[in-house]
């Protein structure tokens, strides 16, 4: 039984590597290593070396961050319009991720205020599991000539060291409420991720 037990487990991840990378994702498309979004009018190139995230992690991934938030605050979250976009990483601290929302403006500044408040929320959750936690005032990043609110997180273990790092881009883009995470602990897959993201290419409507 384990002899066949250990085959089924490498069949399991053998089969994940392979699977289709468009089946992975809610909206857009891959094309080799070329993710394009027509919705958001995205263009970006996947870095290699770095395996697209299964359907089932991200799944997985939403469905503890949902229950974190309703533990901490009482909030029920619909994540029923949420897209799940181009997802790659290289380990489960080295994480590029981005998703895309409608978003229906009632009123100016209304996308810039809801931003706020999902930091505010952000930094409340971490601080409440008692990690300590640093956070960077918003700043503007512009990538192919579009402005992009973000922000960096740094959380840390309780020795003092540097646990992960997040830094957190969003822009309402053609009606979507579009954000791109990226989750590194080192320099190097950070840098990585970086160059990818910030060589994005945008359609301009």
């Amino acid at each position: 039984m384990k002899i066949k037990l250990v085959v089924l487990l490498i069949l399991t991840i053998v089969l994940s590597c392979k699977s289709d990378p468009n089946k992975q994702i809610d909206e857009g498309k891959i094309t080799e290593n070329t993710y394009h979004s027509d919705e958001i009018g995205w263009t970006m190139n996947i870095p290699n070396g770095w395996n697209v995230t299964h359907r089932s992690v991200l799944n997985r991934r939403s469905k503890k961050g949902l229950d974190i938030i309703k533990e901490s605050t009482g909030l029920e979250y619909d994540d029923s319009e949420l897209k799940q976009l181009l997802n790659f990483q290289k380990n489960r601290f080295n994480i590029f991720q981005s998703t895309s929302e409608p978003f229906e403006v009632e009123y100016d500044g209304e996308w810039e205020d809801n931003n706020t408040s999902v930091k505010a929320l952000l930094y409340d959750l971490y601080t409440e599991k008692g990690i300590k936690t640093d956070t960077t005032a918003t700043k503007i990043a512009n990538i192919d000539g579009l402005s992009f609110h973000y922000f960096t997180v740094t959380l840390y273990k309780p020795n003092g060291d540097v646990l992960l790092n997040q830094s957190m881009y969003g822009r309402l883009i053609n009606g979507f409420d579009f954000g791109v995470n990226i989750n590194y602990n080192n320099e190097e897959d950070k840098n990585e991720m970086l160059e990818a993201w910030l060589n994005s290419k945008f359609d301009q409507y």
